[in-house]
């Protein structure tokens, strides 16, 4: 096994400097940034990690350094010579819907050819392949293990292994930090682009350690001689969430607006997975739940009751409407819905993954008999949450601290396992 770390040691001073106090309009809010990413440091080293390559981008729009895209610094430079762009699900621009297929093309600006591994193709081909020195991968994550572009650049680590170039991991922070882990140990009868690796739902490993999982537990065939490369981040510590980086918040999908709606989707995304609304189509996806038939306020009472860590749970109403590049077909599109709205208190102590299930469940239970008939999507649960188990323990009312405690092994085994693996 090949695995190159490379640590690029510079000074606050020598980094991109984007806007002068961060980046976004509500900045001031935001403490300065102490983090620096994968990409932050290989612009500030004059591209040494990729110096004289011919190199494919797999990027989304989060691939940013300062103000610039990375695209744009590397088109810059003369350096490095751009020679294809890859593209993961929502595009290369991330404007487009969760599953949506996306097709190939040139880039406007560099006029150098854009391929979708989201449409045809799930990773780079050979013949996308042809006269690349290297693979580059520098997209966001949020830490949930059905967030699809951890499963794009676990297939694409096998396109460089096949073609005989590096794969070169650009790191970045685990929105969710690196400490918290929950969920069950994907099945190994639940192999898909939402289950690709045997890991939590959230898993606390940012995707230059996943990168390295990945090839060390062999979870993609032929990776043994890939040349992996992790560009480290600089500042990042694993008690870490996203505010406390310091960085901007760039929406790396269209539903996941906000940190909060990040933080709080390992769990919430087991919604899909019902008849009920996740909240797409509304201006807080994924921090909204609901139906038509829900009496929100009976639930809500419930449930502040419970008095679960980290958020409060309010009644509300909403009507989830078609928004172009986010959710062209919502589910209860034009239906006015009752809701429960979550909003978050303390970040540090949210525990996702067991408050969707636990929210989840409740709800089922507060259907009518008619619509608990067809509540689920049986399959999609079992994909997301990693265990065909799932379903029964649902309808069972499982509640929250039960959750946490059904997959305690799951996650001492786990912890067990990455050590060696972990970066920071």
């Amino acid at each position: 096994m090949l695995t190159a770390i490379l640590l690029l040691a510079v000074s606050a001073c020598d980094l991109p400097s984007g806007r002068a106090d961060g980046a976004s309009s509500d900045d001031a809010f935001r403490p300065p940034a102490v983090v620096s990413t994968g990409a932050d440091l290989l612009v500030a080293s004059g591209f040494e990690a990729l110096d004289g390559l011919r190199v494919g981008l797999i990027v989304n729009h989060t691939a940013r350094s300062g103000e610039e895209h990375l695209i744009d610094w590397i088109h810059a430079t003369e350096k490095v010579e751009l020679g294809a762009l890859f593209g993961p699900e929502h595009g290369i621009r991330g404007d487009e819907d969760a599953g949506a297929k996306i097709s190939d093309g040139i880039d406007d600006v560099t006029g150098v050819p854009v391929y979708s591994l989201y449409g045809e193709h799930r990773r780079p081909t050979s013949a996308m392949m042809t006269g690349l020195d290297a693979l580059v991968f520098d997209i966001q994550d949020v830490g949930a293990r059905f967030y699809t572009y951890i499963s794009t650049m676990g297939l694409s680590m096998q396109s460089a292994a096949e073609a005989g170039v590096p794969f070169i991991v650009l790191d970045r922070p685990n929105p969710l930090g690196g400490e918290r882990m929950a969920g069950y140990l994907r099945g190994d009868s639940l192999v898909s682009f939402v289950s690709q690796f045997p890991v939590p739902v959230q898993h606390g490993l940012t995707v230059g350690e996943l990168a390295r999982m990945i090839q060390g537990e062999s979870w993609i065939p032929g990776l043994s001689n890939l040349d992996l490369r992790v560009v480290q981040m600089n500042g990042w510590e694993r008690n870490m969430l996203w505010p406390d980086t310091g960085l901007e918040w760039i929406a790396p999908s269209p539903n996941l607006p906000t940190f909060e709606a990040a933080l709080i989707y390992p769990g919430t995304c087991f919604f899909e997975a019902t008849t009920a609304s996740e909240g797409r189509g509304t201006p807080t996806p994924f921090l909204t739940i609901g139906a038509p038939w829900l009496d929100a306020e009976i639930l809500a009472a419930k449930v502040s009751r419970w008095d679960p860590a980290g958020v409060r749970i309010d009644a509300g109403t909403a009507t989830p409407v078609s928004i172009p590049g986010a959710s062209l077909n919502p589910k209860w599109k034009d239906t006015p819905i009752q809701t429960l709205q979550i909003s978050v208190e303390d970040a540090h102590e949210v525990s996702a993954v067991a408050l969707g299930l636990d929210l989840v469940a409740r709800m089922y239970a507060a259907a009518p008999e008619s619509v608990q008939d067809d509540f689920f999507r049986e399959r999609w649960l079992a994909l997301l949450s990693g265990s065909t188990s799932t379903l029964d323990r649902v309808r069972g009312g499982m509640d929250l601290q039960a959750w946490e405690w059904s997959w305690e092994d799951d996650i001492a085994a786990f912890s067990e396992q990455r050590d060696s693996y972990l970066l920071y």
